[in-house]
């Protein structure tokens, strides 16, 4: 899944270069230039092939040198061994639903409801937030805290013929379940579908069935991973949490505003801005 992000910003770069490099016309909805989305691009670059690189180090640890089911946190101990394979499957189909949020832009620029420079700004925005969340994943699951629920089939928990299957089979990122990257992605993907609607279509009466839909399928997600038996409850609401807060922070850079307040980003330092 990772890769797919990856090749999400590749496709993206065009548009980036040319939102960032275009003087934004009075009717923009998002503030997109050169000197703001430099080190925001950077930063989410930096972060996501350093998280990458951090997770392809990832070593297999030596039987007994993992948490114990005993040191998970009392709500996660339950699904220690668990492993749905139909629930598995059924997560990563989910998560064609990725396209949601560029799909809705490119039908608001074909009907001529945006802007292609609004397009454009929101597609780099997205790639940003992206590659931001996934990078922050990988680096916390490389430092593995615990291993995945199915991982404990092989120390009896659970009565699963296939976790225990999974379970032999585990290589060295499994051993790395905090925080969910679906579950962040999911919300991340959520939060744009939800930001979008409302950003276009202020005044229609589908803006609570759109962010409603978008949140319940990204939490539908989650589910699905817990019932997979590739995370705890836990490492769901992180991931939510996460991949929340980093699309509500690109979304905010970004936000036309009164002159009097500004929030600013350059490398090495953000803040707000008050002009009274």
């Amino acid at each position: 899944m990772r890769w797919k992000k990856f090749f999400l910003s590749l496709v993206a770069l065009p548009l980036m270069v040319w939102a960032a490099g275009t003087p934004a016309p009075e009717e923009a909805h998002y503030d997109v230039s050169w000197s703001k989305d430099m080190p925001v691009t950077f930063l989410s670059a930096f972060t996501a092939f350093f998280g990458n690189y951090r997770y392809t180090q990832m070593e297999k640890p030596e039987p007994g040198d993992y948490r114990s089911v005993s040191e998970l946190l009392p709500w996660d101990r339950s699904l220690a061994g668990r492993y749905s394979e139909p629930a598995d499957k059924a997560s990563k189909w989910a998560a064609a639903l990725g396209v949601a949020p560029l799909a809705l832009a490119g039908y608001s620029y074909g009907v001529g409801d945006a802007s292609g420079l609004d397009a454009a700004g929101f597609t780099l925005m997205f790639a940003q937030a992206l590659a931001l969340q996934s990078g922050i994943n990988l680096m916390v699951r490389s430092m593995e805290f615990w291993p995945r629920p199915y991982v404990y089939a092989k120390d009896g928990y659970g009565s699963n013929r296939k976790a225990g299957e999974r379970a032999e089979k585990a290589d060295a990122e499994a051993y790395g379940s905090f925080f969910s990257g679906h579950a962040s992605a999911a919300f991340t993907v959520a939060v744009f579908t939800g930001e979008w609607f409302s950003e276009m279509y202020p005044q229609s009466p589908f803006r609570g069935v759109v962010w409603a839909g978008a949140l319940s399928a990204a939490a539908l997600e989650g589910v699905l991973r817990i019932a997979a038996g590739k995370h705890y409850p836990t490492d769901v609401v992180v991931g939510a949490l996460v991949g929340t807060g980093v699309s509500l922070a690109v979304i905010e850079i970004h936000k036309k505003r009164d002159e009097r307040f500004s929030l600013w980003v350059h490398p090495g330092a953000a803040g707000l801005t008050i002009r009274i």
